[in-house]
């Protein structure tokens, strides 16, 4: 899988599969900067680690996260798998093809395989989440102590919280997972004591958050909301900016919404695919832990997915998606059991035939996520600074054309001499104090902070308009504006 990954991973800057924050995330991790809300603490501190692998471009290094975290969440899907398959739960049914099934229907998921080749924050959730998984699962549960299996817990919960915040929907997972039920009895039994060890060590983990107000002191080029304030923390880490845009579809659009993702779904996997899961959660379902949780996080990551009105939205079914693939597994598990009462060679071979075939499937999806030809936003920045004269103003629209503008000037250090401004930002007080102790010579005033207002006050230097919607768009004027 991870071959599959590297062959279609970004070489550098991609806009390839709706993954516009790239630029944004690498130079903010690159500069010890804050990326866009909610600042993605964890994150930046992993990418500025995998920056200083001694391979590739910036932007490479910083792909390669993204991959080796999807990686790691299928691997940690296989264990769970097998784990949740006891040895005489399907006897003649081998555990490791049910594992290998679902890691497998999960990685090549062409979803994740998307978020696996570029800059982007959504397979480390997904790491994070079969994570949580994996050390609820019998065999961790039963072999750790619970001290250290509350400690392992609430520290894994804290710290992907400071990857995205999104991981607080998993927490009933990890407030009623098997550490309370009684091992002997198998009775409900309530630990309040080992809830406020998982509550402490969550509350040790979030103190990657504090991370921020050290970056921001430091004055970095890329400084989203300046959380050295409490103001400007509680703006950053809370997601203010786009707190409006939760929940706020018609029920019009809710519905146009679930239509999309049932055909999303078969998009994934495939009818045998579909089929597979829904038998694995459905015809062969038990009450057993792995299948609840399953299904919780299917359902409350969807309902977030159909609730948001963003038009990337659809990347925080990846977390649902980790749940089909279980399901996945199970379901040919379940199905490989019945079949080998009657032939044992026939039933593995089925699922031996079902890995073949979503190596087969993915075929089909290569062209559909390779970002290794993706060239734009490189084009694009390169191209932009190649027009841009000499102590030009560049207005960048968009956050394509911004955060690429950003990558290029402060992340690779690339033509000092300009004035990169994101006017969509000019109206924060946090962005035009940011513009100040970038740019002293360049006057920004609070009385009037639009874009024809900082260009006259610098009416002696060139200006660059430019933005990238379906193709460059750049406008820079060949002499200084009037």
């Amino acid at each position: 899988m991870l071959g599959v990954y590297l062959k279609t991973l970004a070489p550098g800057l991609s806009w390839a599969n709706d993954g516009s924050d790239g630029g944004d995330l690498i130079t903010a991790a690159a500069t010890g900067g804050l990326a866009h809300p909610t600042g993605y603490p964890l994150y930046l501190i992993l990418a500025r680690g995998f920056q200083l692998i001694p391979i590739g471009s910036l932007a490479f290094r910083t792909n390669l996260l993204s991959a080796v975290a999807a990686v790691l969440a299928a691997l940690l899907i296989y264990f769970v798998v097998i784990d949740h398959l006891s040895p005489s739960g399907v006897e003649k049914s081998p555990r490791w093809l049910a594992g290998l099934v679902s890691a497998y229907a999960f990685g090549l998921s062409p979803l994740v395989w998307s978020q696996a080749v570029i800059t982007e924050v959504y397979t480390l959730n997904a790491f994070f989440i079969a994570l949580i998984l994996f050390l609820v699962s019998n065999t961790v549960a039963q072999k750790t102590k619970q001290k250290n299996l509350d400690l392992m817990l609430g520290l894994t919960f804290g710290l992907a919280a400071g990857n995205h915040v999104t991981i607080i929907l998993t927490s009933p997972i990890l407030l009623f997972s098997k550490a309370f039920v009684h091992a002997a009895t198998g009775k409900w039994h309530y630990d309040a004591r080992s809830l406020y060890r998982r509550i402490a060590w969550i509350g040790t983990g979030l103190l990657v958050y504090l991370t921020l107000p050290l970056r921001a002191f430091s004055k970095p080029p890329v400084n989203w909301g300046n959380p050295s304030t409490f103001e400007g923390f509680k703006w950053l880490v809370t997601g203010q900016l786009y707190q409006d845009q939760i929940f706020a579809l018609t029920p019009a659009l809710v519905l146009e919404r679930v239509r999309a993702i049932a055909g999303l779904l078969i998009g994934q996997f495939g009818i045998p695919g579909l089929l597979f899961g829904l038998m694995g959660g459905i015809v062969f379902y038990k009450r057993s832990q792995l299948h609840q949780q399953s299904i919780w996080i299917f359902f409350a990551y969807s309902v977030l997915a159909l609730g948001y009105a963003a038009f990337d939205s659809f990347v925080y079914l990846i977390p649902a998606f980790l749940s089909f693939s279980i399901w996945i597994g199970l379901g040919v598990s379940g199905t490989v059991g019945l079949v080998s009462q009657k032939s044992q060679r026939i039933g593995n071979s089925l699922s031996i035939i079902f890995v073949v075939y979503l190596f087969v499937l993915s075929g089909s999806h290569w062209r559909q996520v390779d970002a290794s030809r993706d060239t734009r936003a490189e084009s694009f920045g390169k191209e932009v600074l190649a027009e841009a004269q000499e102590d030009s103003i560049v207005f960048a629209k968009g956050d394509k054309a911004i955060f690429t503008m950003w990558y290029f000037h402060f992340a690779l250090h690339q033509r000092a001499d300009i004035v990169v401004i994101a006017p969509d930002l000019l109206h924060f007080d946090w962005y035009r104090e940011s513009l100040r102790l970038l740019y002293p010579q360049l006057v920004i005033t609070d009385a009037e902070p639009t874009l024809d207002a900082v260009k006259a006050a610098n009416h002696k230097r060139p200006v660059c308009f430019i933005d990238y919607i379906l193709d460059a768009i750049i406008d820079c004027a060949p002499y200084p504006n009037p």
